[in-house]
């Protein structure tokens, strides 16, 4: 069989029989999954993923079929159960910001914990403290906005049909997180001059 019908759209699979709708979880579940766990870690992110698609196959009859990708969709309902939970993302990014180590992250054996690039771990831990702090402290419609920009890839466009709000919207948006986030680093860049002194 040829791959380009073997590959049904997202609208066919949206639009088809419900066992077809396996396939979207298929194609998105885990992506979904890797964004959210980034955002309020990893069992919330099981939990959510899993609620995002009983949600999206509950309200399939009002997806556009004239959207070829269903990803700002699913991202957009995402979001909407992300606002939920709100106060366990805060808690998620304050916990970063005080250790500065991400959960995530893969570990490394022992003998690299201790080689002499000490120093750039400590620096990047530091970093991963400021940006978790000031991804706490920003308004949750700029956070949602900038992470689904840069963690989830989603372009403009993308960004405005998982909001739901005008492509200026998400401008405007985007650019206050991105002041919000370069004010944090100089803060910090500013604190860590003054302590060598």
């Amino acid at each position: 069989m040829d791959a380009m019908l073997a590959r049904r759209s997202d609208a066919a699979l949206v639009a088809g029989p419900p066992d077809l709708f396996g396939e979207l979880f298929e194609r998105y579940s885990g992506w979904l999954y890797d964004y959210s766990a980034r955002r309020v870690g990893r069992q919330l992110a099981e939990d959510l993923v899993a609620e995002t698609f009983l949600v999206a196959f509950s309200r399939r009859d009002r997806y556009d079929l004239s959207v070829s990708s269903a990803r700002p969709w699913l991202c957009g309902i995402l979001t909407n159960l992300l606002r939920n939970h709100r106060r366990s993302e805060v808690r998620w990014l304050q916990a970063l910001a005080r250790s500065g180590v991400d959960p995530l992250a893969e570990t490394q054996p022992i003998s690299e914990a201790f080689d002499d690039r000490a120093t750039e771990r400590l620096d990047a831990q530091a970093l991963i403290q400021s940006l978790a702090g000031a991804l706490a402290s920003m308004p949750r419609n700029q956070r949602d906005v900038l992470l689904l920009h840069v963690w989830a890839g989603l372009d403009y466009p993308e960004l405005a049909t998982a909001l739901a709000v005008p492509p200026g919207t998400v401008r405007s948006r985007l650019h206050r997180a991105k002041a919000r986030l370069r004010k944090a680093l100089s803060d910090r860049h500013i604190h860590e001059e003054c302590s060598r002194d």
